[in-house]
């Protein structure tokens, strides 16, 4: 470890048995339930929603389930980039001053897949962040666990970045550019945005623009879970998390509302969730930053390295950037502050610094 950093680390990717088969299901799921949108159109704007060209929302400030309402309010509001749910909607953020073609981060809230909003206290910090460099932001919602089990999270996360990439230009986004941050089970899911690019399972043609790609160029990846079986067992290796745990006969109610049973009760199903599984020989892989604190009793710090671990292995030197940044714990407690020219210094080489 230097400054916090781990260099140089390689290692073999795990595999999850009945991987492909449980994908086969899901794909047979999603054609019974979904439609073909090959006619659809595109999706438009919530009506309360104003024009690109405004500096205000018509619907005020969002109370958060896991934060304060907070502004500035957002470009234009509640976008509906699907129609299955209230949930599948987004808020875009545009930069004054910019020039467009515009690098886009989309940002997924965490809330252990059962609470959360677009307009989180997270939110709250990052937004303006990226806004004052120059980026565009799109804050996602989607249907939290308690709605619909997994993988419809994933579903509406690949829905979310296929309506930004068909109405690109319509908001001066260039669709060629676009990167991934979330937090929590946020990052979970631009994990697997990820590391899952071409899984026609995970591409639900019902939730509109069949054919553009879900794919993303960056994926910044803060504290997220990624072995959702093992997680358990590696915040009790943790020294940091003595005393703080459940029992060890108590399932997590998270990851267990998430699938709609215990983990270790429904394996396969659990792989399908764990970002390392699509990590196969031949996989594109974009770039990753891994973010976590080493005191994080949360989500074990142990499985963002090995996910770094396995993208590496795959993909190459250099395709995965980890720090582990000591003293850190979960959310409030993760010291984000200091990351900041590092998360900066990532999107600059990934998507381009955006032009003035």
């Amino acid at each position: 470890m230097e400054g916090g950093r781990r260099v140089n680390v390689s290692g073999p990717p795990r595999r999850a048995r009945g991987l492909r088969a449980a994908l086969a299901a899901m794909a047979v799921l999603l054609a019974a339930c979904g439609r073909d949108d090959a006619t659809a159109p595109v999706l438009a704007a919530d009506p309360s929603a104003i024009p690109p060209t405004s500096t205000a929302a018509t619907d005020g400030r969002a109370t958060s389930t896991t934060g304060p309402a907070w502004s500035p309010l957002p470009d234009v509001a509640n976008l509906a980039y699907a129609s299955q749910s209230e949930a599948q909607r987004l808020d875009l953020y545009l930069p004054p001053d910019a020039e467009p073609p515009l690098p886009l981060v989309v940002f997924i809230h965490g809330g252990a897949w059962m609470a959360g909003d677009k307009r989180n206290d997270y939110a709250a910090g990052v937004v303006p962040l990226f806004v004052g460099e120059g980026y565009a932001v799109a804050s996602i919602n989607y249907r939290l666990s308690a709605e619909a089990v997994f993988p419809a999270q994933l579903l509406d996360v690949k829905a979310a970045i296929r309506w930004l990439r068909a109405n690109a230009a319509a908001y001066g986004i260039d669709p060629d550019r676009i990167a991934a941050a979330g937090e929590s089970a946020g990052a979970h899911l631009a994990a697997l945005l990820g590391t899952s690019a071409g899984e026609a399972a995970f591409d639900d043609p019902g939730l509109g623009n069949r054919g553009v790609s879900s794919a993303v160029s960056a994926v910044i990846d803060w504290y997220g879970p990624v072995d959702l079986v093992t997680a358990d067992a590696q915040l009790a290796a943790n020294p940091a998390c003595a005393g703080v745990l459940r029992a060890p006969d108590e399932p997590d109610p998270a990851s267990s509302q998430l699938l709609g049973a215990p983990p270790a009760e429904v394996p396969e199903l659990a792989a399908t969730a764990n970002p390392i599984t699509y990590l196969v020989p031949g996989r594109v892989v974009p770039r990753f930053l891994i973010e976590h604190g080493d005191v994080d009793c949360v989500v074990p710090y142990q499985g963002s390295v090995a996910l770094h671990d396995a993208i590496e292995a795959v993909a190459g030197p250099g395709r995965s950037q980890l720090v582990i940044v000591p003293g850190s714990g979960h959310y409030t407690a993760f010291d984000a502050t200091s990351q900041i020219p590092t998360v900066l210094s990532f999107l600059a080489e990934t998507i381009g610094a955006p032009k003035e």
